[in-house]
């Protein structure tokens, strides 16, 4: 007998929540928080991430979003919570044994290294996997040369995804901004990781690199199979390419689902239009402010004091 068939579309949340609890867990963060003086920055934070998922994480500016990248990848240590990642509790390693475990990053501010080559860039992610040793580096040993070609081949593959290996002998300082965006993106893909977490990577692109920006997340995200969990104020682009987003403000979750039920949440409407009952989707924030953490902008492994981060707030 048939019934009636069912609406075709955007899943349900019911059925979203299945596919996901079905789906290799692979990053599991469970109410952490972070709190500066008297200021709470991120409260009961939780994010439950299969493999292969491409999630958002929204809000208006100084909502936590940053703060809770810096809280996933160790440069901020979570007072409250655990994060796991493949099954393996991480919260309380250092920055770099996070990196090693799986977790990388982009950041809002631009950390590449201006005075080396794009292939050079590439190729300091890599240094996270290899396994040189002082004698071997100075003796060049068959094993460190061997991993150096390796390095090297590899980074001249990943250059080519995203059409960057034309300027590989180039000084990194030296590409057009929206360039230096993908190069970073690159470095961080270089260190192998199983989550990649993105921190406004369009941030001042304009339309046709943003759009090529799109189709180039969607295509690490299929060609690597990893989950990628992107910050991003471009609502344009969230709205077209996450499966599912969470939405922070003044650092509590307020909402979390598909892009159509955020695009509909009376909450989310209000935290960015100020006003209840406001209709449409959530417009792009303001101007961002400048960060002020100056002494932030550099080195890499003190994270990225952004307009987003307490820090930077009087």
């Amino acid at each position: 007998m048939s019934g009636t068939p069912l609406p075709q579309g955007e899943p349900s949340a019911v059925a979203t929540a299945v596919a996901t609890a079905t789906a290799e867990l692979l990053l599991d963060v469970d109410r952490i928080g972070i709190t500066f003086g008297g200021l709470k920055a991120v409260q009961n934070l939780s994010l439950r991430i299969p493999a292969g998922a491409l999630y958002g994480l929204i809000g208006p500016n100084g909502a936590g979003k940053t703060t809770c990248f810096n809280l996933l990848t160790g440069v901020y240590r979570t007072q409250t919570g655990s994060i796991t990642l493949a099954g393996k509790r991480v919260d309380g390693l250092k920055p770099h044994q996070i990196a090693h475990a799986g977790l990388s990053r982009t950041f809002q501010n631009i950390r590449l290294f201006g005075e080396l080559t794009v292939l050079e860039n590439v190729m300091l992610g890599m240094h996270v996997r290899g396994r040189h040793t002082l004698l071997g580096t100075l003796l060049r040993l068959p094993s460190h040369v061997g991993q150096e070609r390796a390095m090297h081949a590899r980074a001249h593959e990943l250059l080519r995804l995203f059409n960057l290996h034309d300027r590989h002998a180039e000084q990194a300082r030296n590409l057009p901004y929206g360039d230096q965006r993908r190069l970073e993106i690159l470095r961080a893909l270089a260190t192998e990781p199983r989550v990649l977490l993105l921190d406004e990577p369009a941030a001042g692109m304009n339309p046709q690199e943003k759009k090529s920006l799109a189709q180039s997340i969607q295509q690490i995200k299929r060609q690597f199979g990893l989950a990628v969990l992107l910050i991003e104020h471009d609502m344009g682009l969230v709205m077209d390419i996450c499966e599912r987003i969470t939405v922070l403000d003044y650092g509590v979750v307020i909402a979390e689902g598909t892009p159509s039920e955020i695009q509909a949440n009376p909450k989310v409407i209000e935290a960015y239009l100020g006003a209840p009952g406001a209709a449409g989707p959530p417009p792009p924030p303001p101007p961002r402010r400048e960060s002020q953490a100056g002494n932030e902008t550099g080195n890499q492994a003190e994270g990225d004091a952004g307009d987003d981060d307490p820090r930077t707030h009087g």
